[in-house]
């Protein structure tokens, strides 16, 4: 973009009369496959259960055209109506890790949506805090949306409400800090970090709703550790489980120490 025929910084403030200019993007092309580190858990020839490490995104979105999960099924991953989200059944944040499902055919995405309403696709995360939970068990029922000032964060003060219901359990109690287990009712964006913060238990790392730089973390201690639901297609029980990120697990041992 320029303003008056010249390039400016993003800081410019722009006056009455000033001419813009606009160079469109060009469309993106269609998805090649790429290598992407993953970890398969589970595949049959309806569905997978991957391993996403963090630093990779689940699908192509503005600002990242490569590099993504999607990118690095193509091929083994198919189903619903997105040609850019082949087989995308839910989502992780891209600095969060662990374990999703995606589908491999339209007949097996439908029913993994299916499942996803009815609330019987178990996601359970761990999750390190700083501070100590009031109780040992807790559900945290408050609906999120765009934050009404900053449209790059997600907030309980919101004009867009959607509901949202997360439950969390103590898993170990550290001299600064608490492991949680977390499990979904919903699956909206930034769920977890946003109602553990609303609740004054911030996520250790979370530059955006937490403490940033705790216990030495470059990210959210935030995994995905544990899924389980019925297979789509034959009914049987599907489960996996997926241990602690060495960075994640060098930082609880932190935490255990008690030194941070």
């Amino acid at each position: 973009m320029t303003v008056g025929g010249a390039a400016r910084p993003k800081s410019h403030r722009l006056e009455a009369g000033d001419e813009l200019e606009l160079e469109p993007e060009p469309p993106p092309g269609p998805l090649e496959r790429e290598e992407v580190p993953l970890r398969v858990v589970f595949e049959d020839e309806h569905l997978l259960v991957v391993d996403k490490p963090a630093g990779v995104v689940v699908h192509p979105g503005a600002g990242t055209r490569g590099g993504t999960l999607v990118h690095g099924l193509l091929g083994r991953a198919a189903g619903g109506e997105d040609p850019d989200r082949p087989g995308i059944v839910h989502r992780l944040d891209r600095d969060t890790s662990g374990l999703l499902v995606v589908a491999r055919s339209d007949e097996a995405h439908r029913r993994l949506q299916s499942t996803l309403r009815r609330r019987e696709l178990a996601r359970e995360y761990l999750a390190l805090v700083r501070g100590r939970p009031r109780s040992r068990r807790g559900r945290i029922e408050a609906a999120i949306g765009r934050d009404r000032r900053d449209a790059t964060r997600m907030s309980l003060d919101t004009d867009t409400p959607r509901d949202a219901v997360t439950h969390f359990e103590l898993a170990e109690l550290l001299p600064r800090h608490a492991l949680l287990r977390v499990r979904l009712d919903t699956g909206r964006t930034h769920q977890i970090r946003v109602h553990l913060d609303a609740i004054g238990l911030p996520v250790s790392g979370d530059a955006v709703y937490g403490v940033p730089g705790d216990l030495g973390l470059g990210r959210q201690f935030l995994h995905a550790a544990r899924l389980a639901f019925p297979h789509p297609l034959t009914g049987e029980r599907v489960e996996a489980e997926s241990s602690l990120p060495a960075d994640l697990a060098a930082a609880l041992d932190e935490a255990r120490s008690g030194r941070a």
